[in-house]
Parts: C-alpha cells; structure tokens; sequence
C-alpha cells in the first residue's frame, strides 16, 4: 500500500522556527513580538498562516498573545516564582548561590572564549564600552544593568542552552534583588572601580579564546562580589541590631 508523502503545513514550520529562535534565546521570555503584518512581511508568510503559528506556540505556553499583540511567554516563571519564595530574606542562601555562580561562571566563561562568534565578541567589546561609559556617572544603576547584560551575553556565546535559560531565570531575580541588592553592591565605596576592572578581564579573555584565563577571571569576579556582600549583610545586622538598642525604651514600662 503506497503513502503519499504530505508536505508539513506552512503554520507548523513557521511555528517551529520561532520556537527554535526561543530555545536558542535569540527571542527572550517577557519580549513583545513584532505585529502580525510586520512578522508576516519578514516571514514572508499570510497572516492567517502567522496567526495559526502564534496560537500553535501559545497553546503550548510558549507565547502569549492579547489585545496588545504577542510575546514571549514568561515559561521560566513556575520554576523561578517558588525559588524567590525559598531564597527571598534567607541568608543561609547566599554562601551556595555564590559557591554555585561560580562554577557556572567559570564554565560558562570557558565555553564562551570557545565558542564565540564574531557577531558576540563584538555584543560583548560594546556592553563592555557602555559599562565603561556609564561608570562615570554618579547613578550605578546604569553601569548595574550594563554588568547583567554581560553576563547574558556571555551566557549566550556559550551555546549552551540549559545553562543560558536557567542562568537567565537567576538573572531575574538579581533585578528583583531577591537575594541581595547589586544596586547597594554599586554604592559601596571602592567597588565599582575592582568590578570594572573584573569584568574587562572577563571580557577581553572570552574575546582573545583563552577559556582558561576566562574561567579564572570569572571566579575571581564572584569570589570578590560573595565577600563584598558577605561584608554588606554584615554591616546591616550591625545597623539593625544598633536601632532596636536606640528604641529598646518603646518596649519598657514607663
């Protein structure tokens, strides 16, 4: 008995390269999508054949799309919402989430200075000009967001995509400062000045493809911000325990 062979449908291979564009990061969770008509333009598609696509990637929970249009589902949210609630204000998580960051650091170092394209060494000499720039302005945020930004592309020139997806789960919860706050890490005298200079070192070996300099820089960078935090939560207690002496008498007879 003979089977003709059916060509896939339209919808499901336009489906399948925007989930591939997912996988590999290159469309980010929380991004909003071009319009159907600019999408289907790019595509070279009809829209019926777009739309069909985006409602087959959305009944897998990889887009969501509303009245304002599409975008990337926020599919890392059911692993990362019960960790913030785990790792929110404890701080007996912070010594393993470093000691943790630093294996994966070093490592996603290494395979960057592999592995790197052109196209990401050069995404990696630009937020590496743009923290430089921002680090002569009195606000750190800008410099801050500048530094995730270059571990994400790190992550990235990895290829290696468990460990960008899940790196980039933690990376959100840096922004919320769920375990400690990389804008008070900025404020602290001296720190930004070492955190540059950390960063080029990082940077400039994933760029020369040197993964053991680049493995070695990464964990000197984490090492250095596990103290610095260590010394800031230190400095806090001391604060906190200083205020509740200050306002003991609130609690006794008068």
């Amino acid at each position: 008995m003979k089977k003709s062979i059916q060509p896939p449908k339209l919808a499901d291979a336009i489906a399948d390269h925007l989930q591939q564009l997912i996988f590999e990061g290159v469309l980010r969770p929380g991004e909003k999508l071009a319009s159907e008509r600019e999408l289907a333009e790019k595509f070279d598609v009809s829209r019926p054949s777009l739309r069909e696509a985006l409602e087959k990637l959305a009944s897998s929970g990889l887009i969501v799309t509303d009245r304002g249009g599409s975008s990337v589902a926020q599919f890392l949210k059911p692993l990362a919402d019960p960790l913030e609630t785990l790792f929110r204000d404890d701080t007996r998580v912070l010594p393993d989430y470093f000691e943790f960051r630093e294996t994966l650091e070093a490592k996603a170092a290494s395979l960057a200075a592999e592995r790197a394209t052109k196209v990401e060494r050069d995404a990696i000499k630009a937020i590496i000009a743009k923290m430089t720039e921002a680090h002569k302005l009195d606000d750190p945020r800008p410099e801050a967001e500048a530094d995730i930004a270059l571990h994400l592309l790190i992550y990235e020139a990895a290829h290696n995509v468990v460990l960008l997806h899940f790196m980039s789960a933690l990376a959100g919860m840096l922004r919320h400062g769920i375990m400690y706050s990389r804008e008070q890490l900025y404020r602290r005298p001296g720190v930004r000045d070492v955190l540059l200079t950390q960063h080029k070192a990082i940077a400039d070996a994933v760029i020369s493809g040197k993964p053991g300099e680049a493995a070695a820089a990464a964990v000197k960078h984490i090492s250095y911000s596990a103290k610095e935090i260590d010394a800031i939560r230190k400095e806090n207690e001391r604060l906190e325990s200083a205020l509740r002496r200050v306002g003991r008498s609130e609690l006794l007879s008068k």
